[in-house]
């Protein structure tokens, strides 16, 4: 789907079907036959080969309730030997088909990272970057990046798009995971990372592929790397990060606007006043490029992220929807139900909406349960709620039921910030009952002066 997409990208640019035959790799047939379908929606490529019935089906599908019945009792049996006994029970089939369906089901193991910590000027630090460079200009954009992560990726090749004043017909990249997850052996992409290639799709964006294990094809690429390492890595020192940035982007200043390239003899800054009237604009700004992941919403109403849970209508548990992942936040999507969160990145952090807050209790069966859920929502709180609600069960054993409710309501009145404040003043001052926290909440000037001066960091 998405070879589809580069072929509707390049002609809509206005290159003929010979020019984007030989660009794309295939045949004028399949141009001519890409032109009348509709434009490309999506990239999941074994979706659309059920929808088209593409392929027949496997001789090796009807036996993967044997295969795994084997391997459950002998996870480190030979393929070869699963063949044979497979053959026993009457597969005719070949033994590539059965062999991929074995490699498939059978259990991964994977190795432990022994990690340690270095002692001080023992080691140095590894930084990555990333690179781009327009091919005709040689307008170059360089960031350091913490990860090698599709979203790194993606975020800062459209943040260089933006930089650079837009979007290429076509991208030329190596074949990291984060891009290709497999390939045939005629080098054409069999499984694209899903989460780039909606992003490809979304962009407009035309994506082409060095060729596997080449490295004499991929020059525009390995030189490219070796060009910022030689250049700028290998010839400086830096004292921190923050000193690593800056030298950067007065390097970046000086290669694109004062030193003429190389390969052109002209300064990029002259070039690419050329070269930016062809580059179309973008379609997404980088604020507001959005990765998609699908979801489900879990029994207890939230949707599990990178450790982080976010809270959803009780209503819309067991629904499959869709997580939209920005920067700085985080829409979900199931059904008709729809929630925007603050996108969280501490370990384990939860964020429930008031609104959801209100309906969960409310949809939680008997009065011991919505008590129950009232508390675990105080203890969302985060440490300060913890110790100020474990004093008071323990303090009034008979009555913090009644406690609960009340703070409760001061949470959805007031918000979790706020309460953290008062939980902390509580602490310091050992007022443990909910009449001390509305009590504090009343006088938000002196609760902000406590708050300052028992909680400094």
């Amino acid at each position: 789907m998405l070879k589809r997409h580069e072929i509707q990208v390049l002609r809509r640019a206005g290159h003929g079907q010979e020019e984007v035959a030989k660009l794309a790799g295939v045949s004028v047939r399949s141009i001519r036959r890409v032109e009348d379908e509709v434009p490309v929606s999506h990239v999941d490529n074994e979706a659309e080969r059920d929808k088209r019935r593409i392929g027949r089906p496997s001789k090796a599908e009807p036996f993967r309730p044997f295969v795994v019945a084997q391997l459950a009792k002998e996870p480190h049996l030979l393929a070869v030997e699963v063949v044979r006994r497979a053959r026993l029970e009457g597969y005719a089939g070949g033994k590539s088909a059965l062999y991929e369906l074995i490699h498939a089901i059978r259990p991964r193991h994977v190795r432990l990272v022994t990690r340690f910590e270095g002692l001080p000027g023992e080691l140095t630090k590894r930084v990555h970057f990333f690179g781009s460079r327009l091919k005709y200009s040689r307008w170059v954009e360089v960031s350091v990046v913490p990860n090698q992560q599709v979203e790194t990726l993606v975020r800062t090749m459209t943040d260089h798009f933006a930089a650079m004043g837009g979007i290429p017909l076509l991208a030329v990249f190596d074949r990291p995971t984060t891009i290709a997850k497999s390939w045939g052996r005629d080098g054409q992409v069999t499984e694209w990372n899903p989460t780039f290639a909606g992003v490809a799709l979304d962009l407009g964006l035309g994506i082409e592929l060095c060729w596997p294990h080449s490295p004499e094809q991929k020059g525009a690429v390995e030189n490219l790397v070796k060009w910022v390492k030689g250049s700028f890595f290998k010839q400086r020192r830096f004292l921190d990060e923050e000193d690593l940035r800056r030298q950067l982007g007065e390097w970046l200043a000086e290669v694109n606007t004062q030193r003429p390239s190389r390969a052109t003899g002209v300064i990029p800054a002259e070039r690419v006043k050329e070269e930016q009237p062809r580059l179309r604009p973008l379609k997404v700004a980088p604020a507001e490029l959005a990765l998609r992941i699908p979801i489900a919403i879990g029994p207890t109403g939230v949707v599990v992220h990178d450790t982080h849970e976010y809270s959803m209508p009780p209503e819309s548990m067991g629904i499959p929807g869709t997580l939209y992942l920005y920067r700085d936040r985080v829409r979900i999507v199931a059904g008709r139900y729809a929630a925007t969160h603050p996108r969280l990145f501490g370990p384990a952090a939860k964020s429930t909406l008031p609104e959801h807050r209100a309906q969960r209790v409310a949809a939680a069966a008997g009065k011991r349960a919505k008590r129950y859920m009232q508390r675990e929502h105080l203890l969302e709180i985060g440490r300060e709620a913890l110790e100020y609600l474990t004093e008071l069960t323990h303090r009034r054993p008979q009555v913090w039921i009644r406690d609960i409710d009340r703070l409760h309501e001061l949470l959805q009145r007031h918000g979790k910030e706020v309460l953290r404040a008062a939980f902390a003043r509580g602490l310091a001052e050992q007022a443990i009952g909910a009449e001390y926290i509305a009590h504090y909440l009343e006088t938000p000037a002196r609760l902000a002066t406590a708050t300052q001066r028992e909680l400094p960091l």
